[in-house]
């Protein structure tokens, strides 16, 4: 894909945590480019993510579903797009546990519908045309004390929502083979960083310490995540879009494995100085429970094809990063309060109903 190309983009899942800072990069890096942002506003979609860049004259927003079929087709022949990055996913473990029927629907009936639009409307050409398929390193199922997850390790997923995104790529790679269709896919580590919905480990805690309430850990917090910071994500799909080989799989990492417990330890520690609390006072929240069912011990990703291939590699080791984060979130309560309260959803009344 080249730069002078005057790319349509539907970004799925564009007011979502990867998905706004994706759709902010890319409207505020090329403003020749049209984005499209197509978001159900799920629980984890919220439009005040994307204040910033809302009336940017690159940018349109549409509510809408991506198992809608009759909606696809009519937005693909609308605004003829040359590009998908599909971002949009039901991304929560413990919610997949709890409703996987939900996990299948959007993750694997979604992004099937999505590859079937995007064939047919460009079934007579497909050059300079591209589905970016946006995938989790969860797919790989879980590594022990050593070793990576590679491009080509073999799939071994063990959730609902892992086997969901299995499933899509899958499809992916299957519309690649059978019909030529131009793909891309990457598979990335655990994301951090501002936007972050607060049930996911590094905002709820942020949250819960804010609020002196209990630092929920599962098990004995041992298990190993590899984190990556939200914005570095960003960079890397840009890359990948533009400079990717077709029909290729690249694994993003943050080269940033840390136990939860630890990672919990270092958070207590950064929150006590930034809440002028004395030193240990966070960390006695911590409380242990059970387990979650299936729990993967360890992912570690292998990201060197991407950085030999295209020269990527993450701008933050995880204790800046961490830094970056916790001080968004102390700076940013109202919108943190506005999630946690639900406020958040009457955003899209205001901005796009009521006017």
């Amino acid at each position: 894909m080249h730069f002078f190309i005057m790319h349509t983009i539907l970004i799925t899942g564009g007011a979502g945590f990867i998905g706004s800072h994706l759709t902010r990069l890319f409207v505020t890096k090329y403003p020749h480019y049209k984005i499209v942002n197509l978001d159900a506003l799920t629980y984890a979609g919220n439009l005040a993510n994307l204040k910033d860049i809302e009336s940017a004259s690159n940018y349109h927003f549409i509510k809408g579903d991506i198992t809608d079929t009759e909606l696809l087709q009519q937005l693909f022949t609308q605004h003829r797009f040359t590009a998908v990055l599909h971002c949009a996913a039901e991304s929560h473990v413990d919610r997949s546990i709890t409703d996987p029927l939900a996990f299948v629907r959007t993750n694997v009936v979604g992004t099937s519908s999505l590859l079937l639009a995007a064939r047919e409307f460009w079934k007579a050409d497909f050059t300079d045309k591209l589905f970016y398929h946006i995938s989790t390193d969860e797919v790989y199922g879980s590594l022990g004390e050593t070793g990576y997850f590679y491009e080509t390790t073999p799939y071994d997923p063990r959730s609902p929502y892992s086997a969901s995104k299995a499933s899509s790529d899958h499809f992916v790679r299957a519309f690649y083979h059978t019909y030529g269709l131009p793909v891309k896919i990457s598979n990335c580590s655990n994301n951090y960083g501002p936007f972050h919905f607060p049930e996911k480990l590094i905002p709820l805690s942020i949250n819960n310490i804010i609020h002196n309430k209990p630092l929920p850990i599962y098990g004995k917090g041992e298990n190993i995540r590899d984190w990556l910071y939200v914005e570095d994500h960003a960079r890397a799909i840009d890359v990948i879009f533009h400079n990717g080989k077709i029909g290729e799989t690249y694994n993003i990492g943050g080269h940033n494995e840390w136990k939860n417990i630890d990672l919990i330890k270092e958070l207590c520690k950064q929150m006590d100085s930034k809440l002028n609390r004395a030193p240990g006072t966070s960390e006695k929240l911590i409380s242990f429970v059970k387990d979650r069912a299936g729990h993967d011990m360890r992912y570690a990703i292998d990201a060197s094809k991407l950085k030999t291939e295209l020269g990527w590699e993450p701008s933050l080791q995880f204790e800046e990063g961490l830094s970056k984060t916790i001080d968004w979130y102390l700076n940013n309560k109202e919108w943190l309060n506005n999630v946690v309260s639900g406020n958040y959803a009457k955003y899209y009344e205001d901005q796009y109903v009521k006017r």
